[in-house]
């Protein structure tokens, strides 16, 4: 069965398109706008081996703030909807992931419930165009919409750009872990019966 998943959303802000495979190969296409965001989705896409093409036209003649965290929204609902009942996933994924200077940790539980949490500062206002303030939205986002219980934790690390790419890495990683099929189990992972 395939778990590929086309979501559009538009809004007097922002008019976001995402198409989300989640047993790719990790090929992507994206565009934002803003060329540092789209380089941390393609990431993202590689590390996961998930196939993402997003396209999103948002007001970033104000800043960046809707357009990045409407396609979080939107990323979101793709990987909810791509999981179907969530029957013989692995559920639980975490990574700790290594760029240079930093490490991060991600984990990930696909519980149907939203949590999120973040440990990670920066020194900078912005890394390119994309101002670091909307990187914690963006993964708040998309834990919200997929219902998804996030943790983040940047472990060390002094340069943003290392810190954040590691962040988009490792949550590639970890949700790849977490999506993928368990063949042990051939029904919902949850002693409740659904998720």
């Amino acid at each position: 069965m395939a778990r590929c998943k086309l979501i559009e959303r538009e809004t007097k802000e922002t008019n976001i398109s995402v198409q989300l495979d989640l047993d790719g190969r990790g090929q992507s296409s994206v565009d934002t706008g803003i060329g540092f965001f789209d380089h941390m989705l393609e990431g993202f896409a590689k590390h996961g081996f998930f196939d993402l093409k997003i396209a999103a036209k948002g007001d970033i003649n104000v800043d960046c703030h809707h357009t990045v965290e409407d396609t979080g929204i939107v990323l979101g609902i793709a990987i909810r909807e791509a999981l179907g009942d969530k029957a013989g996933i692995k559920r639980y994924g975490s990574f700790i992931l290594p760029m240079d200077d930093a490490l991060v940790l991600c984990a990930i539980d696909l519980c149907g419930r939203p949590y999120f949490n973040f440990d990670a500062d920066f020194d900078t206002e912005r890394i390119g165009y994309l101002e670091t303030q909307t990187i914690r939205e963006f993964f708040y986002a998309i834990s919200y919409s997929a219902g998804m219980n996030l943790h983040i934790k940047v472990m060390s690390g002094i340069n943003d750009h290392h810190k954040c790419e590691a962040m988009f890495k490792a949550f590639g990683k970890a949700l790849d872990i977490a999506t993928s099929m368990e063949p042990r189990q051939s029904g919902i992972p949850s002693t409740k019966g659904i998720l």
